[in-house]
């Protein structure tokens, strides 16, 4: 059944267009407190701005759910026209030029402890030095990242990435090798890691995205061998603890193996078999393609890793 709407007349100048973007925000965050904080209002701030939001547009907009605010059918509808005008609105009013000792504001990563310690530990210094009123947030992940840049969650992703979105821009940042980590006196590795060894060991395995096989899986797959794998954690730093404390062995990216060996008992040891190597990426929506903003913090994360050991020390 097709149904046509007849728009009525509207005088923008008795139209509050600050609320649109109090609605972006609660498209966004789900959430009446989180959208106020977005936009510095209190939660009491936030809750009468959405009355009049309401009011203003003629439907409730958001209600409660089981997982924090859903939207109405016309909220539906709306959400992505609202995020679009607001983009335009801010591309005409945004400079022309990005001043980093003066910006304020807050640029939004995602990424996975892995890239969180090697990468991005850099950039916080040179924020710190360059753009000091400059604001950086790691986001929660969700799976490889790709869904956060494309609805605009985020600035940037950082990860490893296969097929994208024809709206999406990918920038490799470097590559590195994969290598072992297990407790200081370990006593299985006493003579070396063999390959018989390193498969017969009870394995830590870090599942990020949930998709697909890692590169070391592939490799042992390729030869008709697999591993014992004992535990499945989301995050390397846990990986390694839990190895530091057990005999159970972990691989890793040799980066962060160097950096996390600074801190725990452990050792690292070479991976017994040829591992495709790991190349980490960043990338971005195509609306921040041309930001100033934007294209200097892109800038600071390829000189970041242009700086980084070949060796991968």
């Amino acid at each position: 059944m097709k149904v046509i709407v007849k728009m009525r007349q509207v005088d923008l100048s008795s139209v509050d267009l600050n609320l649109l973007k109090l609605f972006d925000a609660l498209v966004r965050e789900r959430s009446v407190t989180r959208a106020g904080l977005h936009l510095g209002l209190s939660q009491p701030a936030a809750s009468r701005a959405l009355a009049r939001l309401r009011t203003m547009l003629g439907d409730r907009l958001v209600v409660r759910g089981k997982l924090g605010l859903e939207l109405t059918p016309r909220g539906d509808v709306l959400a992505g026209r609202v995020a679009r005008l607001l983009d335009d609105a801010r591309g005409i009013v945004a400079p022309a030029v990005f001043d980093p000792a003066s910006a304020t504001g807050r640029i939004t990563i995602a990424a996975h402890d892995h890239l969180s310690l090697v990468v991005l530990a850099g950039l916080v210094a040179r924020f710190e030095q360059y753009a000091p009123a400059l604001g950086l947030h790691i986001a929660q992940p969700a799976g490889d990242n790709v869904r956060l840049v494309e609805h605009g969650t985020v600035d940037l992703a950082l990860g490893m990435f296969e097929d994208l979105p024809g709206s999406l821009y990918r920038r490799g940042l470097y590559t590195d090798h994969f290598v072992c980590v297990v407790r200081a006196g370990h006593p299985g590795v006493a003579g070396g890691l063999s390959l018989e060894r390193y498969v017969s060991l009870r394995h830590v395995t870090v599942t990020i995205s949930g998709l697909g096989e890692s590169a070391v899986d592939v490799a042992l797959a390729a030869r008709g061998l697999a591993r014992r794998v004992a535990l499945r954690v989301p995050h390397f730093i846990a990986g390694a603890m839990l190895v530091a404390d057990s005999d159970m062995i972990l691989t890793l990216p040799s980066r962060l193996a160097r950096r996390l060996a600074d801190k725990l008992p452990i050792v690292l040891l070479d991976v017994p078999l040829p591992v495709a190597p790991l190349a980490p990426a960043m990338i971005w929506h195509e609306r921040f393609h041309g930001d100033p903003a934007h294209v200097w913090v892109r800038q600071q994360l390829v000189d970041i890793v242009a700086a980084f050991d070949p060796a991968g020390v």
